[in-house]
């Protein structure tokens, strides 16, 4: 009996050895499938900011009420340069926000005039010139995923500037702005941007520094062309 118990507890430590083995194959041949956590879904709410560049062109002209003269309307071109600033609310596809953005601008133009008002207040040429715009607006989108076409409209603001030979006469002014544009987003931290606004700035009213008693009513408005990029936190 003795003799029994040895051998007894050795075949079941042997079984045991090969029901342990042959688990582990199994689990070898059938492993715990892994499953990869899902990725939040892409939304456009959050705050941003960026910089833009583009092009803008505009009307503009002079008229001196005390001489009865007008110029007539020319044309404005330069480029623009700037940054913004901006935060968006998604709900659904529909997504809402609010941006606010300054450039700096070399928008001028001229137009020449041998009697009048240019030749009077402009040593015969008048010319306008805007240095800054900038806006702040609503935004208000429908997300196709991660491209987002999109209207826009709100405040305008920069300066208008008469050039003189005799001096510069200038005012910032106060208008509205309305547009439209799409972006798009590479990942969920950078998106590009591409838009058009137009805006009207009112008209200035500058005292002339060839003839102080007069006083320039300079009218502006500008439409741009602008794309950007952005970066989303």
């Amino acid at each position: 009996m003795n003799r029994l118990l040895p051998l007894a507890i050795a075949a079941v430590s042997v079984a045991v050895s090969g029901i342990t083995a042959q688990a582990a194959d199994m689990e070898r041949a059938h492993p715990v499938p892994y499953y990869k956590a899902s990725e939040a879904p892409f939304s456009w709410t959050g705050f941003y900011a960026g910089i833009n560049g583009g092009y803008g062109w505009g009307r503009s002209s002079w008229s001196d009420p005390t001489l009865g003269a007008d110029s007539g309307t020319f044309n404005t071109t330069g480029g623009l340069l700037g940054g913004q600033l901006g935060y968006n609310w998604q709900l659904g596809s529909l997504v809402l926000g609010i941006e606010s953005d300054a450039d700096w601008t070399n928008i001028k133009g001229s137009t020449a005039g041998l009697g009048g008002v240019c030749a009077a207040d402009g040593a015969g040429q008048c010319q306008t010139k805007q240095d800054w715009i900038g806006t702040t607006r609503g935004r208000v989108g429908y997300a196709f995923g991660r491209l987002l076409p999109y209207v826009t409209g709100g405040a305008a603001y920069g300066d208008i500037k008469a050039l003189e030979t005799s001096g510069n006469a200038s005012q910032t002014k106060f208008g509205w702005t309305a547009g439209a544009g799409m972006e798009y987003s590479f990942n969920r931290n950078w998106s590009g941007k591409v838009e058009y606004l137009h805006l009207d700035l009112g008209t200035a009213s500058l005292f002339s520094a060839a003839s102080p008693a007069s006083t320039l009513s300079v009218p502006v408005t500008n439409d741009l062309v602008r794309a950007g990029i952005n970066y989303h936190w």
